[in-house]
């Protein structure tokens, strides 16, 4: 049976010059449009294909894969705005539809938002959201200190940025943890920094303890080698160019440094630092 909102291993049962059928299961035989055939389509092949409905309760078939699936979050522009909802972008032959009621602020064409994209059970019909919280927990639980996760930044306050953890919940990056400025829609890996009482989770983007301090140290020894053995950084070089450089605070790099320079491999001048050959 086809599953509406997900891909389905279906086969083709016609060519055309316009595109290819499919046989749709329960939904019947499907046309799929030349421009939504993303790869090459015989007759007889077992292909996978994305369905939605569209605004008719019409069943619509595609090789696309859209900017977000049922239950994930992205950042998705608006192409219209009608007077109960908004038409976004989502990579499909078919706009996203964001009904008002599920809008934290009216819409602007134009615009791109953090959607969640979700699939109504009873309705069959995908549509999004920017009322995060009434699809995202803000107490995930499972989660370990140190968990490496995926982040999606979603919004942004004078203490720093909200993110969304694994398309699943929610979680905090406060600014004095931070060593880069971040983007409203940017994917990033983080890492769980705390888990609080109450159940809500603090966010680094660091990986912890020593593993980052030795992932750190390879960095910079790759960087003074394709620099010729010799890299213009020093004590004086301010923190923000050393987070260009190896995407670390200034204190870590200092300590990445050290442990170098304690096994013998780079050795510290006044202009930057030299790797020591052997």
């Amino acid at each position: 049976m086809a599953t509406i909102g997900c891909f389905n291993k279906l086969k083709v049962t016609r060519c055309i010059t316009a595109g290819i059928y499919v046989d749709g299961e329960q939904f019947g035989e499907l046309k799929i449009p030349g421009w939504d055939v993303t790869g090459k389509a015989e007759k007889g092949d077992i292909i996978d294909v994305f369905m939605f409905l569209d605004s008719d309760n019409k069943p619509v078939a595609t090789m696309r894969k859209p900017l977000a699936m049922p239950g994930e979050v992205a950042l998705l522009k608006v192409a219209a705005v009608e007077s109960d909802g908004a038409l976004l972008e989502w990579g499909m032959p078919k706009p996203l539809w964001v009904p008002a009621g599920d809008q934290q602020q009216k819409m602007v064409r134009g615009f791109s938002y953090v959607i969640y994209v979700h699939l109504d059970p009873k309705s069959q019909r995908i549509t999004g959201s920017t009322k995060l919280e009434k699809y995202l927990t803000v107490k995930p639980g499972g989660l370990r200190l140190n968990q490496e996760v995926e982040l999606l930044v979603c919004d942004e306050s004078d203490l720093g940025y909200r993110a969304v953890i694994n398309n699943s919940g929610l979680g905090f990056l406060y600014n004095n943890d931070l060593f880069q400025k971040l983007k409203i829609g940017q994917k990033i890996t983080g890492y769980i920094k705390n888990v609080r009482e109450d159940g809500r989770v603090d966010l680094y983007l660091q990986k912890p303890g020593f593993e980052k301090i030795f992932d750190i140290g390879d960095q910079i020894l790759a960087k003074i080698k394709a620099s010729g053995g010799f890299l213009a950084v020093t004590d004086k070089t301010p923190a923000e160019e050393i987070y260009q450089l190896f995407a670390t605070s200034k204190k870590n790099y200092k300590k990445a440094i050290g442990g170098l320079y304690k096994k013998g491999l780079v050795v510290l001048e006044e202009q930057g630092i030299r790797l020591v050959k052997k």
